[in-house]
């Protein structure tokens, strides 16, 4: 861009016509200092007039058959409470040229009848339909209200109207939908010429993109819907654009940049580990074994994400290589999010390399583990070991972060549920190391699109097969009223060795919540129901130690029934327990929900897991069957707790799973501070934009891998903008 240009599109605001010095001032307190700045505030909706019709068009609509949505504009005549049986209703009469319409709302009255006021002017849009007293009615449709100025100019004119976000600090400075609208009016078609282009040309002609002058124009004052469509997709495209370009850069920095360790199978140790395995490998877990493998051997750094479903075998397969690590002279370490989860699998591998020591006399292979909780003296020896390599195989928490934890020779770092660590905090582990190689698995399927947005720079491998023995874990929804009939069925199964969860939100008894304790419940349950059977607790308020020794109880069969609370959520392996009954299950994620159900079906025994919830919810959801992939982001969020218990019934498949958590709750937060070096999404998301996902990453990856240094004068724009808007980005994929 030319200095002159730069110049004018820094100007500060108040120089735009019926802006001034106060004005400006309000537009600052919401970060809008410059013009550029004002070009860039888009509308965050646009109201369709070139479908508006008059009311005496819209009943012939609705005579002859029309059952879709409409726009009238018309004026408020009054607004009344009625009592509709023994509820309220409120009924706002309007009217235009034509005729006169009515709109109804059972719900809200008390806002909506401060809202329309006699006189005032509304685009009211919905599905109608002719009442049967023969009135044009609208049922909590939905409206924008119009000033009289703006009503006058634009009534006939068949625009579409961009509405803009108007906070109370503008409101505070006298500006309004339609003074915006006529200030950011004037800025564009007296500016926004003066933009320079973001995008190579090549780019924007081979992918039938439209350039960033004509996108703003369409954006905030389209001519049609066309134009509107093709200026939203643009913006989309853009950053995610940029986005993928900044996660291809990380991975080929990673790749291209780092010398890694190569480590290969140098003895017996791996073949021997797995003559002691009770169970042969899936066809999965040896295909993902053979991709570990091959990034270990190779002196590039190894950077892979591992996704399996709950049970699917993943910690296997890092315990494997962790053991080509070893075996090559290095350190291994696996963190993981809690310390009950450290203390498990710190056992069952030393268990493990105990058999395999019978077999393998090559080498003692010590394992260390490091958890928050540890008595100073345990700990101190564990630092030590880890130090002097002591310890082979170290399993740990994010104790393992701290300062003092230095590791002699660590070769591998192995991550478990990732998605409860950061970018940051895995590279306070990597650090640890000389460059180590680095798997990072979740148990928790990763949505396509968060797979090719966070985690892009990975490499990704996907064990898709259960072990042959398991059974379909079946899955029911019944209502509290059935807990009597569920507490028979687990003393029953009690008799074929079955060993049940009870799961319950909270610890303690919430008034604000409702829900039930585990604390509470247990007393009552061991005195009632279950008082001939053997019952224990388990709640995240007790140390770990004492979670252990409950655990290990309940592996030992000392107790038939465990009720809990969620901390049995990640990773506890019980092969005995095969009903998981999930009280209040309307007040869990759909995440939640799954990874509970996950701990129980390990065995070749059928398990069962049974969501208890309110006695209308299961009701309503036996009777009323909701089709999950053509539910609009409304309806979702209307049906909230009914998607997350049906889409539980219907889906054993975590990748299916998550995709409906995602819809649900959106991508949230997912480039925070999480995941650091990541912009957040503004135009694009991440649950509707799969196909421009995938077309901005073939271009952003085509890109770096041709011209990673932007070199080549199409590219430079790339550059530039790069460096101008993403500089904190770049400190992270170190190419700054």
């Amino acid at each position: 861009m030319n200095s002159e240009k730069e110049n004018i599109l820094n100007q500060s605001v108040q120089f735009i016509k019926s802006v001034g010095p106060k004005r400006a001032a309000s537009f600052r307190k919401i970060g809008i200092n410059t013009i550029r700045d004002l070009l860039f505030y888009f509308p965050s909706r646009h109201l369709d007039r070139t479908t508006t019709l008059t009311i005496s068009k819209a009943y012939g609509y609705l005579l002859n058959g029309f059952n879709g949505e409409i726009t009238i504009v018309g004026k408020v005549v009054n607004a009344e409470k009625l009592m509709f049986g023994k509820k309220e209703l409120l009924k706002v009469q309007m009217r235009d040229s034509t005729g006169f319409f009515e709109c109804v709302w059972f719900q809200g009255i008390k806002y909506f009848s401060n809202v329309f006021n006699a006189g005032e002017i509304f685009a009211i849009s919905g599905k109608p339909v002719i009442s049967k007293y023969n009135a044009l009615q609208f049922t909590h449709p939905d409206f924008d209200r119009i000033s009289e100025d703006e009503s006058n100019n634009i009534l006939n004119t068949g625009k579409i109207i961009p509405f803009y976000r108007i906070p109370k600090e503008l409101r505070m400075g006298s500006i309004g939908d339609f003074s915006l609208r006529k200030i950011i009016n004037t800025a564009v078609e007296n500016y926004a010429d003066y933009l320079d282009e973001t995008l190579p040309e090549e780019l924007l002609k081979e992918n039938n993109i439209t350039g960033l002058i004509e996108s703003i124009k369409n954006f905030h004052f389209p001519e049609n819907r066309e134009g509107l469509n093709k200026a939203i997709q643009r913006f989309k495209f853009e950053e995610l654009f940029y986005l993928e370009l900044l996660v291809a850069l990380r991975k080929f920095n990673y790749k291209t940049k780092l010398t890694g360790n190569s480590m290969k199978v140098r003895t017996s140790l791996i073949s021997s580990f797995l003559k002691i395995l009770p169970f042969k490998l899936t066809e999965a877990q040896l295909r993902v074994l053979g991709e570990i493998r091959r990034d270990m051997e190779s002196p590039t750094p190894m950077n892979r994400l591992l996704q399996g479903d709950v049970g699917s075998g993943k910690t296997i397969v890092a315990l494997i290589a962790m053991l080509i690590a070893v075996d090559n002279g290095y350190q291994a370490v696996l963190m993981v999010p809690t310390e009950i989860l450290a203390d498990q699998h710190s056992k069952n591998i030393s268990k493990l390399l105990k058999n395999l020591s019978e077999i393998y006399k090559d080498k003692d292979i010590n394992i260390s583990l490091l958890i928050g909780g540890q008595k100073k003296s345990v700990k101190n020896k564990a630092l030590d070991g880890i130090g002097l390599m002591d310890a082979d195989i170290v399993v740990g928490t994010h104790a393992l972060f701290e300062e003092r934890v230095k590791f002699k020779k660590l070769g591998l770092v192995i991550v478990d549920e990732q998605h409860r660590f950061g970018v940051e905090q895995r590279a306070k582990l990597q650090n640890k190391g000389v460059v180590p190689d680095v798997l990072v698995m979740s148990a928790t399927p990763i949505p396509r699109t968060l797979t090719m947005t966070v985690y892009g720079d990975l490499d990704a491998s996907i064990i898709n097969e259960m072990p042959k023995e398991r059974k379909p874990i079946k899955t029911i929804l019944r209502g509290e009223g059935s807990l009597p009939d569920i507490y028979k069925f687990i003393i029953n199964k009690v008799k074929d060795g079955y060993q049940s969860f009870i799961v319950y939100p909270l610890v303690e008894e919430s008034e604000k919540l409702e829900l039930k304790a585990a604390e509470t419940y247990f007393r009552e349950l061991s005195e009632t129901y279950l008082k001939d059977i053997k019952v224990g607790l388990l709640h995240g308020r007790m140390s770990w130690q004492e979670k252990e020794e409950i655990m290990l109880m309940f592996l030992a069969k000392e107790y038939n029934v465990l009720i809990a609370t969620t901390v049995i959520e990640v990773g506890i392996d019980i092969p005995n327990a095969n009903i998981m009954v999930i009280n209040d299950a309307q007040r869990f994620g759909l995440s939640q929900l799954h990874q509970l159900r996950g701990r129980i079906g390990r065995s070749a025994e059928q398990g069962y897991c049974i969501l208890v919830t309110k006695e209308e919810l299961a009701a309503s959801n036996s009777k009323y069957k909701l089709n999950l992939d053509y539910l609009s982001p409304i309806q979702l969020e209307k049906y909230r707790s009914s998607v997350r218990l049906q889409a539980m019934v219907n889906y054993l498949d975590g990748f299916k799973i998550a995709e409906v958590d995602l819809k649900l709750r959106g991508p949230g937060n997912i480039f925070g501070t999480e995941q650091s070096g990541f912009p957040e999404l503004k135009h694009a998301t991440l649950t509707q934009d799969s196909e421009l996902i995938v077309m901005a990453k073939a271009v952003a990856f085509a890109i770096v891998e041709s011209d990673p240094y932007f070199q080549k004068e199409n590219n430079l724009i790339i550059k530039k903008n790069l460096f101008e808007h993403y500089a904190h980005s770049l400190n992270y994929s170190k190419i700054a």
